[in-house]
């Protein structure tokens, strides 16, 4: 080289780091286009032992830097020294750097290192909060998905042992010396067990289980878990714990255990944190699912007795009854009917119908009512204006503000005949279908219950023949409305016309018939709760020789 341009060339790498370089509180280390340190400053020296002019880049700087001093020396060099726009980052030491270039025009670069180990850790921090709000968000999700306690346990064991640790248990509140447990390994399906422990021999658990604030992780002594703490299919020893409450609603809903396996990180501060996190979702998800389960249960045993009882052959008579609520998610509502039967046969079956004012839950409490004060009252069963007067009397002095029609019948076989008493308490009279097809309204009448305090009833007597059946029934079913345009009435004519048809045929078929048409009447429309109940005299068998042989025949 030229004395002048190697003169010049030594010139322009002390321009680009002049003795004021030293007090530049950055590092900067100066290499040449074949990868040669030139000259590093006082804050570069610090940082790399090895970083001194006429070392190699690969020698004196971790290797991340090498590789973009070797990328960026490839770029072609501007006839100016000018800043390469762009930037490296990497670790030296515990530390992040982000590497600046800068190149001279004799090719050289220098690497402005600053350190943005606070910027990466924010960085590494604000990605952390986003995974976990978006875990936070999918386990809501998940959780609440399900009001089954038991599923409600299996997704909560799920996610915690793919996100937390490398396997999870829930824990239940014992009951007795009983844990349920619902365990999972990250991969695998959750599996429930039932066993009798301890929980206080487990350290933080039995805490846990009531509700207390979590044991710091660093407390717990892996050693000392018992060995049906440990899920099937955990990899190795465990290595660290977390236990920490599932909070419920005003009680604990369980405990979450967290395991890690030997290989890996303690839990952290922040990780404990953010477990207890978690615990609260999953523990109100948990509360929530059982508080369900027990309100449900309630609700199936109180739903036995509001729901109209099967009906069936009782001391010689066929009866059947046919119940549809108004609304087509609930089951009850203010049209009920039910069956006293007689001690023997000797003795008459009470049959009642009735119709609450309004309908759903409200209707049906009243319901429940009026149906255990006639059960009360059936043994006077032969004076229906009694019973009337004193189920009048208790609907007037409770607090209930609504009032029923019913319609009562006493039933009882005498030979091959039934003969009933019908009482109607401002409900629509019963019709009877005689075997020729004739419909033939029974006219009783009487006021409602439960509006006036005084109440008018009368009493009719008919008797049924062998194949005749005797229909109670709601107004729900000839004031629903339907048709062509629906919003005609089905209408008591258009029932005593289906009934017709029904001459000879089995209560259960008759029943069947009508709420067959009322159905296709409203469609899909709106309907009051409707209720129908027959009463039939069955067909008296008797018995003949013919020919040596004995033959069965159905008489009227």
């Amino acid at each position: 080289m030229a004395p002048q341009k190697e003169e010049t060339a030594t010139k322009s790498r002390q321009q680009l780091l002049p003795d004021a370089g030293d007090a530049v509180p950055y590092p900067v280390v100066v290499a040449d286009r074949t990868g040669t340190v030139v000259r590093v400053n006082r804050a570069a020296a610090a940082l790399l032992a090895d970083a001194a002019p006429g070392v190699g880049m690969a020698r004196a700087v971790p290797a991340w830097l090498a590789r973009a001093h070797a990328e960026a020396g490839a770029r072609p060099a501007a006839p100016e020294p000018s800043a390469l726009r762009s930037s490296f980052r990497g670790r030296i030491g515990e530390l992040g750097f982000e590497a600046h270039p800068t190149r001279h025009e004799d090719g050289s670069i220098a690497w402005w290192l600053v350190d943005d180990t606070d910027r990466r850790l924010a960085e590494e921090a604000l990605a952390t909060e986003r995974r976990r709000t978006m875990f936070l968000a999918e386990a809501s999700n998940v959780l609440l998905a399900s009001l089954n306690a038991e599923r409600c346990m299996q997704a909560t064991a799920r996610l915690a042992a793919r996100h937390l640790a490398d396997a999870a248990v829930v824990v239940t509140p014992p009951d007795g010396r009983q844990l349920l447990m619902t365990s999972a390994v990250a991969g695998r399906e959750p599996v429930r067990t039932r066993i009798t422990a301890d929980p206080s021999v487990v350290p933080g658990l039995g805490e846990a289980l009531q509700g207390f604030p979590p044991v710091p992780s660093r407390w717990i002594d892996p050693a000392s878990l018992p060995d049906w703490m440990l899920p099937e299919g955990f990899p190795g020893d465990v290595g660290s714990v977390a236990v920490t409450p599932l909070p419920g609603h005003g009680v604990p809903a369980g405990a979450l255990i967290l395991l890690r396996a030997g290989g890996r990180a303690e839990f952290s501060e922040s990780e404990e944190i953010f477990a207890r996190l978690f615990a609260a979702r999953a523990g109100a998800a948990l509360s929530a699912a059982r508080m369900y389960a027990e309100q449900n249960a309630i609700t199936q045993t109180l739903m036995r007795d509001l729901l109209p009882p099967e009906l069936h052959r009782t001391n010689g008579v066929e009866f059947a009854g046919g119940y549809r609520p108004a609304g087509t998610r609930e089951r009850v509502g203010g049209d009920f009917y039910d069956l006293h039967p007689g001690g023997t046969d000797a003795e008459s079956s009470l049959v009642v119908l009735g119709d609450v004012c309004g309908k759903g839950l409200d209707a049906a409490v009243l319901t429940g009512k009026i149906r255990n004060t006639v059960q009360a009252l059936a043994p006077m069963a032969g004076d229906h204006e009694r019973m009337l007067q004193l189920l009048n009397g208790a609907l007037l002095t409770s607090h209930h503000t609504r009032f029923a029609t019913l319609v009562l019948a006493s039933v009882q076989r005498e030979e091959n005949q039934v003969r009933l008493r019908l009482t109607s308490a401002g409900h629509p009279a019963p019709l009877v279908v005689r075997n020729d097809g004739t419909v033939e309204e029974i006219s009783t009448r009487g006021t409602l219950v439960g509006a006036l305090p005084q109440i008018e009833a009368h009493t009719v007597e008919t008797c049924l023949q062998p194949g005749e059946t005797c229909l109670l029934y709601t107004d729900g079913v000839t004031e629903a409305r339907g048709g062509p345009l629906g919003d005609a009435m089905f209408g008591e004519e258009r029932l005593t016309r289906a009934l017709s048809g029904c001459a000879g045929l089995p209560g259960t078929a008759v029943v069947e018939r009508v709420q067959m048409l009322a159905s296709q009447w409203v469609g899909d429309g709106r309907h009051d709760d409707m209720a129908v109940v027959a009463i039939t005299a069955p067909r008296t068998t008797h018995l003949s020789a013919v020919n040596g042989r004995t033959r069965g025949r159905y008489t009227a």
